[in-house]
């Protein structure tokens, strides 16, 4: 029994990993949390991360020193910012930045939060995305004008 129920949570899991998924929006303080919902609000700001957000988009990454796949996310995200005008990809330690995963219930690196040109986080996934994911992921979030030249392009590690 025991040995069954470990596979089909393996299962599970493998299935969920990394696929990037929509975020229910979070009670803003002071007025309740759904059950399941932390208090906060979802809205990024360039302070909160330390660099400013992308015009268009931004892809935070959260990650770890000896985490594999962060760095195969790292290179995925890396490539889709350099893809997409006006998308800015910025990596945080999970180890040094607490207050943020606290804040967006970080469970495990790498995770990844797609956030719209306002701060708000559309789209999450936890470990690692594909890329095609990603670009679907940025075209539900982003709408992108097309005279935006590719020099917009930045990528940060914090």
């Amino acid at each position: 029994m025991t040995l069954a129920t470990g596979v089909v949570i393996g299962l599970v899991m493998k299935r969920r990993d990394g696929r990037l998924r929509a975020v229910r929006p979070r009670a803003l303080p002071g007025q309740g949390a759904e059950p399941g919902m932390s208090e906060g609000t979802n809205a990024v700001t360039g302070e909160d991360i330390g660099v400013e957000l992308g015009e268009h988009a931004t892809l935070v990454q959260f990650s770890t020193a000896f985490c594999q796949p962060c760095r195969a996310t790292r290179r995925i995200l890396d490539e889709v910012a350099g893809m997409v005008p006006g998308v800015r990809h910025v990596e945080i330690d999970a180890e040094s930045r607490l207050d943020l995963v606290r804040r967006f219930d970080i469970m495990r690196t790498p995770t990844v939060l797609i956030l719209d040109d306002s701060g708000n986080v559309v789209k999450r996934a936890s470990g690692q995305p594909r890329k095609a994911d990603v670009i679907a992921a940025l075209g539900a979030a982003v709408t992108i004008d097309q005279g935006v030249d590719k020099s917009s392009h930045q990528s940060d590690a914090v």
